[in-house]
């Protein structure tokens, strides 16, 4: 028995390579009772606490922790081995090459709970936590790049070399790419400034919609008959936005006009109906209301007042009850709207005149 455990192969003995195939197996072990146990453990404790972090965490835990032990267990079995040349040259690109990924992940995975934790804690935080998936996918681009050039140079590859490279390839795609990266650039300022976010109605032009999409290049509207607008980011930071959905209260100007037979005291006494019917409206503060002029065919009242908040449909609520109020007591005052009329007079002739006319002729 002794002499087959100090037979060797390949430079080891069957020993050191039964001692190899224990540790690992022992390792594999507890990495397995840790999943099963613990990690069972934090997921009946993620699952009865609120909200999205502990969820998180797991995750990673799973995608970047579990492999990386594994790795680990797998390296820690063969320390014991003498390797060749090239097989260790290999083992270890595999090695470092594993490490480097789950590595990559977990910073990547680390910056985003970061990112979006502290998103998420500000006002209308699932809004903006919608808009980091552009800078996310640049984020993590330039972790993998950094990890990329962590793993050449450790298998001793000139980085500063490839370092220069990269700064001169970039000029010339700077250069040939000025339209992708002022969309870029535009994007940072939308998601940094934020004029508008998701969600938010917004007008650009003559183009109105609800932001759907706020992407690296491209931001998306849903219009109100339903097809989608794709603008570049450019072209939303050099125009004129209206954002409606931050709109505290709206201003409204209405007009309407009475007929000319309506009696001078009817007519002092319409500014004060108009204000009695908006102030007695929730939501609705009144400014004013004024005889304003001798139109063509009435006399014309213009009123104003405001809608405590940026809802459209509740606008319209309000002016259609204070117009239907408005044709009630009008109609219980007897006083008519106008519409467009003309009134012809005409001169009659006396039968002297027409004698004369007749005689004349």
């Amino acid at each position: 028995m002794n002499s087959f455990l100090t037979e060797k192969y390949w430079g080891n003995t069957v020993q050191q390579y039964l001692i190899a195939i224990g540790v690992l197996v022992i390792l594999v072990l507890l990495i397995l009772i840790f999943k099963n146990l613990l990690l069972k453990k934090l997921k009946k404790w993620a699952d009865s606490t609120p909200g999205k972090t502990d969820d998180l965490i797991i995750r990673g835990i799973e995608r970047s922790l579990m492999p990386l032990l594994y790795v680990g267990a797998l390296y820690a079995s063969l320390q014991n081995l003498a390797i060749q040349p090239t097989p260790a040259k290999w083992l270890h690109i595999f090695f470092s090459v594993c490490v480097m990924v789950v590595s990559v992940r977990l910073i990547s995975a680390v910056v985003m709970y970061v990112f979006t934790n502290f998103l998420r804690k500000q006002e209308r935080g699932e809004e903006k936590t919608k808009q980091v998936k552009g800078i996310m996918i640049l984020v993590s681009a330039l972790i993998w790049i950094v990890g990329l050039l962590f793993l050449l140079d450790n298998w001793g590859v000139n980085v500063t070399t490839f370092v220069a490279g990269l700064g001169i390839g970039g000029i010339a795609i700077a250069l040939a790419a000025q339209t992708i990266l002022g969309d870029l650039f535009s994007y940072f300022v939308i998601f940094f400034d934020r004029p508008f976010e998701i969600g938010d109605f917004i007008v650009v032009q003559d183009k109105s919609g609800t932001v759907e999409y706020i992407g690296i290049k491209t931001t998306r509207l849903r219009s109100i008959s339903g097809e989608q607008l794709v603008f570049s980011n450019t072209d939303l930071t050099n125009s004129r936005v209206h954002n409606y959905k931050r709109m505290e209260k709206r201003r409204i100007v209405f007009k309407f006009g009475v007929t000319y037979d309506t009696p001078a005291a009817k007519l002092a006494r319409i500014p004060e109906m108009v204000k009695q019917i908006i102030t007695g409206l929730p939501d609705t503060a009144f400014d004013r209301s004024h005889f304003l002029n001798f139109a063509d065919s009435s006399l014309e009242f213009e009123n104003v007042y405001f809608i405590l908040a940026g809802d459209y449909g509740l606008y319209m609520d309000r002016q259609q009850a204070i117009n239907l109020q408005l044709f009630e007591i009008f109609q219980k005052e007897d006083i008519e709207f106008a519409f467009p009329t003309q009134t012809v007079y005409i001169n009659q002739l006396t039968d002297n005149h027409q004698n004369v006319i007749s005689n004349r002729s």
